[in-house]
């Protein structure tokens, strides 16, 4: 009877205490309603304009670029293939940097997992071995890499090719959640310099390059005390160049400094940075704690919330404008495409007219292939179109390209006309210089994109050659 008593006297107690404990807990937790008003996870969208739209833009790529892209095989050019999932997915944050420096904790703030059983797990030491990828879903479960390489509906089937090492590392967590309607986050390992890359068991910067090609917002989290450069990051950074536009970077758990000492932190990341982003403009720097306890007393507290303001309005900026990206994307790989198949064309052309009947075939094309500029054929394609020189690629990738195609496996683009189907050069052309930029343009005017009738029914339209040799 005494232990029963005293039992029932110690619950009590025990309620009371953990009631106490979840009210500090919440008054260190810090406001979030910044957040929902910023993203606007509160406003409806017009989801049938915008369904309509990709479903538009896909349309295109199909009808006019897709098979240009594939009769002259650029996919093994470039080693990118746009798949309808990458066409209809939704804009994709990545987060990168060194370990421990809090990009998981930012994730689980923004998305609100704090002390929740979906958390992405934290610690000061090093915590995310996987590339996790976190997405909307109707319910709460995690996904295999395996899996989700195999969903051809997603846009991550083309990891495959970085072998079932990798995906054993690949892991997808799908929640109900407002901001995951909008936009994916890409979790990555933390980046340990004394750590060789064959010891993670995969190619790690080129499973980065593959994130980094088709993210539209790259956040590269530093902290306090990992401000040094090491041989691993500054191939990261060789990986994003060109992509300054897309990069942010951010200096995490600012708080944790006095001001002065916070100004001198901020002044060394830049000297280490400095060699590694040679751009007039450098990318933009977010200095703030990025986690759900409130700033540490005496420090810029104003500071680190109209910077972490900042951060959000640029992350909404990308989610707004998700769809023009995705036109211009697609415009921009039809241009190369365009470009490709031009020179292609060249070089058959050049072929055709070196060859005699008595001619080695091989000894010909190489001599093409070893000094394209001897026969003109880089510059003959910007005398004759409308083609930037900034544009045309490396001399050097069609030597390894026509090693593996040959030749004669291309036909020249005045052969590449139907009498249903049009021209490729035509159609493509068609696509970069009235259909996309049309589409843009009904969006931004708040037009519904329809199909015409023409591109309804078909119209059978003898296509128009201004290739073909009179």
């Amino acid at each position: 009877m005494k232990v029963l008593v005293s039992l029932c006297v110690f619950v009590p107690l025990l309620v009371l205490a953990t009631a106490e404990e979840e009210e500090v807990l919440e008054s260190i937790l810090r406001d979030r309603s910044h957040i929902e008003e910023t993203l606007r996870l509160a406003a409806d969208e017009q989801a049938g304009d915008y369904a309509a739209s990709l479903q538009r833009l896909r349309k295109i790529y199909h009808n006019s670029i897709r098979p240009m892209e594939q009769a002259y095989k650029y996919n093994e050019l470039r080693q990118h293939e746009i798949s309808d999932g990458e066409i209809t997915s939704k804009p994709m944050v990545l987060f990168l940097g060194p370990w421990s420096v809090g990009k998981s904790s930012m994730i689980n703030y923004l998305l609100g997992l704090q002390d929740t059983p979906y958390q992405l797990y934290t610690g000061a030491e090093p915590t995310t071995s996987e590339f996790t990828v976190i997405m909307h879903g109707d319910k709460i479960r995690t996904v295999e890499g395996i899996v989700m390489a195999a969903d051809s509906s997603r846009s991550f089937s083309p990891l495959e090719k970085f072998g079932q090492n990798f995906l054993e590392k690949l892991i997808g967590i799908e929640m109900p959640h407002k901001l995951l309607e909008r936009v994916t986050f890409v979790d990555t390992p933390g980046i340990i310099e004394n750590r060789k890359q064959q010891e993670r068991g995969y190619p790690f910067n080129d499973v980065c390059q593959w994130f980094i090609d088709r993210a539209d917002l790259i956040f590269v989290v530093f902290d306090p005390t990992k401000l040094d450069v090491g041989l691993e990051l500054e191939m990261l950074f060789r990986q994003l160049k060109g992509r300054e536009s897309q990069i942010r970077i951010i200096l995490n758990k600012a708080d944790s400094l006095a001001t002065q000492d916070l100004m001198r932190v901020y002044g060394a990341l830049f000297w280490s940075l400095a060699p590694l982003i040679n751009v007039t403009e450098p990318p933009r720097v977010y200095v703030s704690s990025f986690w759900p306890y409130d700033y540490a007393p005496d420090t810029s507290c104003e500071l680190f919330k109209r910077e972490e303001i900042s951060l959000l309005e640029d992350l909404n900026q990308v989610i707004e404008n998700r769809l023009e990206n995705k036109i211009a994307f697609i415009r921009q790989h039809g241009i190369r495409v365009r470009i490709h198949a031009l020179l292609v064309d060249r070089y058959v052309q050049t072929f055709k007219d070196k060859m005699s009947f008595f001619s080695d075939p091989e000894l010909v094309f190489k001599e093409i292939v070893d000094d394209p500029d001897k026969f003109y054929i880089f510059k003959s394609i910007l005398a004759k179109t409308n083609v930037s020189k900034f544009d045309l690629p490396n001399r050097a990738a069609y030597r390894d390209f026509f090693g593996i195609n040959p030749i004669s496996s291309f036909k020249q683009l005045s052969a590449q006309c139907s009498y249903m189907g049009g021209c490729l050069l035509e159609k493509i052309e068609k696509a970069i210089t009235h259909e996309l930029p049309g589409l843009l343009s009904s969006i931004n005017s708040g037009k519904n994109p329809t199909l015409s009738s023409c591109e309804a029914t078909g119209c059978g339209e003898k296509p128009k050659n201004r290739y073909r040799r009179n």
